[in-house]
């Protein structure tokens, strides 16, 4: 290891959600020193969902300039920085400047954000095809990946595609704002682009088959012709431009980014040393995302991948979750007719809606395990927005049965803990189409905002019948980016060496047996059955 590299060496994490754009520094032993988050803006207009570049790298900015002064450290300390986010579609002219990808024409909306749903039937007409590369994104492509969305572009703007200069995931346009260096992560093209990395290359017969040939030109120029690890150092480091901006030294070594999921698993899984392929990633936020490491090739139908070396060097990645998770969550409380009276007594209490209906759960259970019994007779599949894994089916919709014309709190109560458990069920789902192929993990490691209370890591345990731990840091995604930093800069020397120094594990919450274990495989079949009758009715396939 290359520790002698900086006594009081700092490494920056920078996290782009859904929402908005966070940073943190953080400290050899993984303790945060000083976070920073900017609000970025979002345009939904219907199935579509776009943002602007321009202001999520001023979001990135604002968030790292906060961060920087709360963690009071001089800026020369920080010696690398890692980049994470969604795993969204940028489009850029040929010197830099903005595409529009919307029908609006609005210059500033350049990228397609992952949750949007416009090309649903190009992935469907993708699908049909069946080419070789669909058996390492679990068989079916989904309209969330960038092929269905570059096809569509191809087809209904055609004049924005074709000026289009550079097509770039999320994290890999930070990356470049950074460096003005267009290499790209293995993570990103790997996990939504179809690039082979076990082969280290895309297969140009499937772009030809698709109608996207052109994008094979100059060695796939437009889309990532320079491919390099998570971790590995990109270009000369932080640009003179980028430094003034965020407040940093130039020639700062950047690192090749992650999606913001895999940023999660990084900063989870190999706590103090254990074996990744024991543990599998699951961070819980507005959408959610499984990740379990294997060390051999695992297809899975239904579940992404496997992708080669996409997290963790040398291990084999397949990826499940779910589009609606923490938002399906919310819509579900805020449709509830209690929820006015919810909101205000919340307000007054300081809390948020979920955390206030949380505290009352406590109150009325003697045991944490007893929580699901406080769902009575509600069920609720929470796909809202289809089922990514393992039915793959993004014509899925949600189903809630059992409810009765109460608008009380018991109510409120019922139907939210409901719906955890339904996230629970689609969790154990996945985990039996794993085991059914051989990859079994023994604990799933919870991240993300909306599983950060201990009450739900035990609904989510008991629902899907593993342990659930909890990682001792608080900011396990932005801790996941800053170790790519770590690595990028020298001071470790593998990524494996940086997850072990840097994260550890807090609690672990085992699954409730005897009565509570009965009640969950109940609610577990008839959940089953309701989603099959709920496919059925939508036209799903079977």
């Amino acid at each position: 290891m290359a520790k002698a590299l900086h006594k009081q060496a700092v490494f920056l994490g920078v996290d782009v959600g859904t929402g908005s754009a966070r940073a943190g520094l953080f400290g050899p032993d993984g303790r945060i020193l000083g976070a920073g988050k900017h609000q970025i803006r979002i345009w939904r207009e219907g199935a579509m969902a776009e943002q602007s570049s321009d202001d999520i790298w001023d979001a990135v900015c604002e968030a790292v300039r906060a961060a920087l002064a709360e963690a009071d450290v001089p800026t020369r300390n920080v010696v690398g920085i890692g980049f994470d986010a969604t795993c969204s579609l940028v489009a850029l002219s040929g010197e830099g400047d903005p595409v529009s990808v919307s029908p609006t024409g609005g210059p500033a909306r350049n990228i397609i954000v992952w949750m949007d749903q416009r090309a649903v039937s190009e992935a469907a007409r993708i699908n049909a095809i069946g080419h070789r590369v669909l058996d390492y994104v679990g068989g079916r492509i989904s309209p969330e990946m960038q092929t269905p969305k570059l096809l569509w572009l191809k087809e209904n703007l055609p004049a924005n595609y074709a000026v289009t200069g550079q097509f770039m995931d999320l994290a890999d346009y930070l990356t470049w704002r950074a460096t003005g260096d267009l290499t790209r992560s293995s993570c990103t093209l790997t996990c939504k682009w179809t690039y082979l990395a076990h082969e280290r290359t895309f297969d140009a017969s499937y772009f030809e088959e698709i109608g996207l040939g052109d994008l094979c030109a100059d060695d796939f120029a437009r889309i990532g012709d320079r491919v390099v690890p998570p971790g590995s150092a990109v270009g000369s480091g932080l640009t003179e431009d980028a430094a003034m901006a965020l407040g940093l030294v130039p020639g700062i070594p950047v690192a090749a980014g992650l999606i913001d999921a895999h940023a999660g698993g990084v900063g989870t899984v190999g706590a103090k040393g254990a074996a990744a392929e024991a543990r599998m990633a699951y961070v819980f936020g507005t959408s959610a995302c499984t990740m379990t490491s294997s060390s051999h090739k695992s297809t899975v139908p239904g579940v992404w991948g496997p992708y080669y070396g996409a997290m963790l060097p040398d291990l084999w990645l397949i990826e499940g979750g779910q589009s609606a998770a923490g938002e399906a969550i919310a819509h579900l409380v805020r449709m509830h007719p209690h929820y006015p009276v919810a909101k205000a007594t919340a307000q007054e209490k300081g809390l948020s809606v979920t955390d206030y209906l949380l505290a009352e759960a406590e109150s009325l259970i003697d045991r944490p395990e007893d929580a699901g019994r406080l769902a009575g007779q509600v069920m609720v599949v929470p796909d809202f927005l289809g089922n990514r894994a393992p039915l793959s089916d993004p014509s899925a919709r949600a189903i809630i049965a059992g409810l009765d014309l109460s608008c009380d709190l018991a109510s409120h109560i019922s139907l939210y803990i409901a719906g955890l458990t339904g996230i629970g069920y689609g969790v154990r789902q996945i985990l039996e189409a794993q085991a059914a192929c051989g990859v079994v993990p023994e604990t799933v490691v919870v991240s993300g905002g909306a599983g950060a209370s201990d009450l739900v890591k035990q609904v989510l345990a008991d629902a899907a019948g593993i342990p659930m731990a909890k990682p001792r840091s608080a900011e396990p995604v932005l801790l996941g980016s800053a170790m790519l930093g770590a690595v990028a800069s020298g001071y470790f020397d593998t990524l494996a060496t940086a997850m072990a120094e840097m994260s550890s594990l807090e609690k672990v919450f085992v699954p409730a047996c005897g009565d509570i274990r009965a009640l969950h495989e109940r609610r577990y079949r008839r959940f089953a059955a309701l989603q099959e009758a709920g496919r059925e009715q939508q036209g799903g396939t079977s």
